[in-house]
């Protein structure tokens, strides 16, 4: 067994082999013997090191995402917020935007835009931009491709669909989607020449694109000034880094 002095040097030589400083042939076979017990040993008794170092890690790669994601936001702030004339809800020239990433056939998308109704309605600065991002499958296209569609023949009614579609009980896909631009008054052949147009196709990918600079993993996403808000964390949460923007142009002050 080493003496006490030895001991400590081999803990710190074995603090710095696991860093990466100094490779392990810096150290003889029986040194590196040594070592590998001492660690060993002194993780059997603190089986806790673990956990705090996992722990320790998922919060720097969660510091290191969220740094990646705002350096994104800042590079796409302007395709993030830009949408056709009309197709904005809420106050079109609202002071602070929020940008929803969202899927018509996510159930937590669908439970969620009671959130936004509410935060249009208590806000009358707030701005809201829809991007489409179909994660769900051939249905969910077919019902984003409609959306769009309508979207770029009438972007007057491109709100009222959009609450018509999300609102409706069942799947979303192109025959309940054009149900909904039907009852809108809108000519079904138009809306179907319309889902082949490349500014709607152009628009899928573009929301697509985005999403992937983001490392968007689900729906809803939102996007307040320089952060991700991932999942549906409800009106209160949003509002709150509305305020922040606000108060110090950051979602978190």
């Amino acid at each position: 067994m080493p003496r006490p002095h030895r001991l400590s040097h081999l803990l710190l030589a074995s603090a710095i082999t696991l860093a990466g400083v100094a490779p392990a042939a810096a150290f003889t076979p029986e040194e590196t013997g040594q070592i590998e017990g001492i660690v060993r040993d002194y993780l059997i008794r603190n089986p806790q090191v673990l956990l705090e170092a996992l722990d320790a890690l998922e919060e720097q790669r969660a510091g290191e995402m969220q740094d990646q994601q705002r350096e994104a936001i800042a590079q796409a702030q302007g395709e993030l917020t830009a949408t056709p004339p009309g197709t904005a809800l809420g106050n079109p020239e609202g002071d602070v935007t929020i940008v929803e990433f969202f899927d018509y056939n996510c159930g937590f998308c669908r439970r969620s835009h009671a959130d936004m109704t509410t935060l249009i309605e208590n806000d009358p600065e707030l701005r809201f931009v829809l991007k489409e991002i179909p994660v769900l499958g051939p249905e969910s296209e077919q019902a984003a491709r409609v959306s769009l569609a309508v979207r770029h023949i009438a972007p007057d009614r491109y709100p009222d669909f959009h609450d018509g579609l999300l609102t409706t009980e069942g799947v979303a896909d192109e025959s309940t989607a054009l149900a909904v631009a039907s009852d809108l008054g809108l000519e079904e052949d138009a809306v179907r020449e319309a889902m082949d147009d490349p500014a709607v196709l152009g628009a899928l990918q573009e929301s697509a694109r985005l999403a992937t600079m983001l490392q968007i993993t689900g729906t809803p996403s939102y996007v307040i000034g320089d952060e991700l808000v991932p999942g549906a964390v409800g009106a209160e949460a949003l509002a709150a880094r509305v305020a922040n923007v606000r108060e110090c142009g950051r979602a978190t002050c």
